[in-house]
C-alpha cells in the first residue's frame, strides 16, 4: 500500500462507482485544499451566501475580488477592441463605404440559429444605416451547407453590389473567388478552416489559422456583433452620424446571446457578458418575433440559457431542418405582431413534426449503433435511405449521450452520404473530418471539436469508419457513460430556496460554466406518474430519510433514461438522487424543483 501522502483522493460522490445511469459520480472539483476553503470562507461572508454556494464559486475559480464581476457580468469590461480580429479594420471599412454609397448588401447566413441570428443582426443594422439588404438561407436538401454559385448569383441579380456570409463561407473557396470582379465578398464566421488558404476578400474568422486575437469561443453572431461595432465606430470618426442617427447595436444583444446559446459556445469571459447582458434584453420583449415565439413556446417567465436552448432555439431551427429555410430568419426580422405570430405558430407546429421524424429514426439508430459498439467499434456511424437530413445531426446527438461515443448519423440519396457529427469532450471530431477531407474520403467536410458536417460516396462508407475508428480509437477506452459532475451533497432538508436562489446568481449556465449539480442523499420515491403529451416526463415525490420532508422532482425524456425504472420500482428502495435545484415561478407562485439526472441506490 503507497504511503498515506502519495496517495490520491478518493473523488468518488457518496460511493457510487456505477449508477443506475451507468454513471461514476465524482467531484467536478476535487475536494477544497486548505486555502481554497478559506476563500469560500470569506467568498460567503463577503456576498452573504451559504458555504455549499460559496465553495461552488471557489471551485470555478472565483476569488473574493473577482466574485462581484463574475457575479455581474458587464460588458464593458469583458469587450475587446474588435481590431484584434484580422480583416476586421479592412471589413468595417468596406461596410462604411457600403453605407454612404447606401448600397444593395446580399447576405448569406446559415440555415442554424447562429446563421439567422447572425444574418439578421447584421441585416437589421445596415437597413437601419440607409442600405437595401436581400438575403437568402441556403435550403438544407437541396443546396446544403454553405454558399453556392446560384444562391450568390441571385443576389447579385437583385441588385447586390456586395456579398456578405454569415456562419459559413470560409470553407467556401472556390465559390466565392468565383465573383472576383463581380462583387466584393466578406466572410464573418467561426469554423475552422482546412488550412491556411482562405477565400479571396475579407475573411474575419477568430478560428483562422493566422488570427491570434484569442476569440475562438465566439460564435459566428457575437463576430458579427463585434463587426457593427467596429463599423458604428468606423462611421463615427468619418463624421457620418454629425447627420445621421446612430442605430442602437445595445438593443442587438438578444440575437448575440440567443446564437451564443444555441451554438453551445463556452460561457466565459466575454461570452458570459454577452448572455448576460442579452438575456436582459432579451426579456424586454422588444424584438416582435422573439416574443411572439416565446409566447408560443410557453416561456411565460423571464428567458434563461435553458428556454433559449430547450424552447426557442429548436423553433427556429426546425424550419431549416424540414420546411422553409428562411422562416427563423422572417420571424427574426419581422415587424408585424400578426406575421410574427403566424410564423411562430407554423414553427411550432414544424418543430412538433421535427421530433416526430427524429423519434421514429432514433429508435432504428439506437439499435444500430448498440451493435456496432458490441463489434468494437470506437466510433457509431449509420445512414439510412429513408432517414431526413435535416434532423440526422439531432439523432446524431442523442447517440452520442446514449453510448458516450462519437456518433455520426446521415441520409443516402442519389449515392451521396450526407451528415453530422457529434463528440464527447477530449475528441475532436472536427479534426477528425478535416483530417478525412484532406485524405480524399469527404466530399465536403468541416466542423470544429464537438460537431461537424460531411458528405461521402456510399461505396466509401466503410473506409471513412475505418479511419474514424483509427483517428478517434481513444472512444474504446470511454466508460458506458461520461463521469457525472457533482457540486455538492445536500439532504431534502438543504434543498431550501434560499439555495436555489443562490445557486441561480451564477447563470448564465451553459459549458464552461455549468449549472450546478447537487447529489440528494437517502430519498425514497414515493409516487411517480408520467405526464406531458407523450408521456415521456417523469414527476415524482422524493421522501427524506425522516418520513417527512418531501420535494418534488422531475425527469425530462424519462423513456430515454436508464435510471428512470429504478424511480418507479414500486419497492420503494432508499436512494441517492443527482439533479439540478430550481426555484421556478408559476401563476405568480414559486415552485422549488429538482430536475433529476440521475439516481442510485443508496
Amino acid at each position: 500500500m503507497p504511503p498515506e501522502s502519495s496517495r490520491q483522493p478518493d473523488t468518488t460522490v457518496l460511493n457510487v462507482r456505477q449508477s443506475a445511469g451507468l454513471r461514476r459520480w465524482v467531484w467536478r472539483h476535487p475536494v477544497l485544499a486548505e486555502t481554497d476553503s478559506r476563500l469560500a470562507l470569506a467568498l460567503a461572508q463577503k456576498m452573504d451566501i451559504s458555504e455549499l454556494a460559496a465553495r461552488i464559486l471557489a471551485g470555478r475559480g472565483v476569488s473574493a475580488e473577482t466574485v462581484e464581476a463574475y457575479l455581474q457580468p458587464r460588458l464593458r469590461d469583458a469587450l475587446p477592441d474588435p481590431s484584434i480580429l484580422k480583416d476586421m479594420d479592412a471589413t468595417a471599412l468596406r461596410l462604411a463605404t457600403a453605407v454612404e454609397r447606401q448600397e444593395t448588401v446580399g447576405i448569406l447566413g446559415d440555415y442554424d440559429v447562429d446563421g439567422a441570428c447572425g444574418t439578421a443582426l447584421l441585416g437589421s443594422t445596415l437597413t437601419a444605416l440607409g442600405c437595401t439588404i436581400v438575403t437568402h438561407i441556403p435550403d438544407r436538401l437541396t443546396e446544403g451547407y454553405g454558399p453556392n454559385i446560384p444562391a450568390l448569383q441571385s443576389l447579385l441579380d437583385r441588385g447586390a453590389s456586395l456579398l456578405v456570409c454569415v456562419d459559413c463561407g470560409t470553407a467556401a473557396i472556390d465559390i466565392l473567388d468565383h465573383f472576383e470582379g463581380q462583387a466584393d465578398r466578406i466572410v464573418l464566421d467561426h469554423h475552422k478552416p482546412d488550412g491556411l488558404r482562405l477565400p479571396k476578400g475579407l475573411v474575419v474568422n477568430p478560428n483562422r489559422l493566422d488570427c491570434d486575437s484569442g476569440l475562438g469561443h465566439l460564435c459566428a453572431t457575437a463576430v458579427a456583433f463585434l463587426t457593427v461595432i467596429a463599423l458604428q465606430r468606423t462611421l463615427r470618426q468619418q463624421g457620418w452620424f454629425d447627420a445621421h442617427p446612430a442605430p442602437d447595436l445595445m438593443s442587438l444583444l438578444d440575437l448575440t446571446a440567443l446564437a451564443t446559446i444555441c451554438d453551445v459556445m463556452p460561457l466565459r469571459d466575454l461570452n458570459r457578458a454577452l448572455v448576460a447582458q442579452g438575456l436582459k434584453v432579451m426579456n424586454r420583449r422588444e424584438r416582435i418575433g422573439l416574443a411572439a415565439l416565446a409566447n408560443v413556446a410557453g416561456v411565460k417567465a423571464n428567458a434563461s440559457a435553458m428556454s433559449c436552448g430547450f424552447a426557442l432555439g429548436p423553433r427556429i431551427n426546425a424550419g431549416g431542418r424540414i420546411a422553409k429555410a428562411d422562416q427563423g430568419l422572417q420571424l427574426l426580422l419581422s415587424r408585424s405582431k400578426t406575421e410574427a405570430r403566424l410564423i411562430a405558430e407554423e414553427l411550432d407546429e414544424i418543430n412538433r413534426r421535427r421530433q416526430t421524424v427524429e423519434s421514429h429514426i432514433l429508435d432504428a439508430a439506437t439499435e444500430r449503433a448498440q451493435k456496432q459498439i458490441e463489434a468494437g467499434h470506437a466510433v457509431i456511424f449509420l445512414h439510412g435511405g429513408d432517414w431526413h437530413p435535416g434532423v440526422v445531426g439531432i439523432v446524431a446527438g442523442r447517440l452520442k449521450e446514449r453510448f458516450n461515443r462519437p456518433a455520426l448519423v446521415a441520409a443516402l440519396q442519389d449515392g451521396v452520404v450526407k451528415g453530422s457529427a457529434r463528440s464527447v469532450t477530449g475528441l475532436d471530431i472536427g479534426a477528425a473530418i478535416i483530417h478525412a477531407l484532406q485524405s480524399g474520403l469527404l466530399l465536403t467536410g468541416g466542423g470544429h471539436a464537438m460537431a461537424a458536417g460531411f458528405s461521402i460516396a456510399e461505396d466509401r462508407c466503410d473506409a471513412l469508419h475505418a479511419l474514424l475508428d483509427e483517428t478517434l480509437s481513444d472512444a474504446l477506452s470511454l466508460p458506458p457513460q461520461e463521469d457525472l459532475l457533482l457540486d455538492g451533497v445536500i439532504t431534502i432538508k438543504g434543498a431550501t430556496p434560499d439555495l436555489a436562489r443562490q445557486i441561480a446568481l451564477l447563470a448564465p449556465f451553459g459549458p464552461a460554466n455549468e449549472e450546478p449539480l447537487l447529489a440528494m442523499r437517502d430519498v425514497r420515491c414515493v409516487k411517480a406518474d408520467r405526464i406531458g403529451q407523450d408521456g415521456n416526463t417523469l414527476r415524482v415525490i422524493l421522501q427524506g430519510a425522516d418520513g417527512y420532508s418531501r420535494i418534488k422532482g422531475l425527469v425530462f425524456r424519462a423513456g430515454d433514461r436508464r435510471f428512470t425504472d429504478l424511480l418507479e420500482d414500486l419497492s420503494r428502495p432508499l436512494l441517492h438522487v443527482a439533479g439540478q435545484l430550481r426555484l421556478e415561478t408559476w401563476q405568480e407562485r414559486e415552485n422549488l424543483t429538482f430536475f433529476i439526472f440521475d439516481a442510485a441506490r443508496a
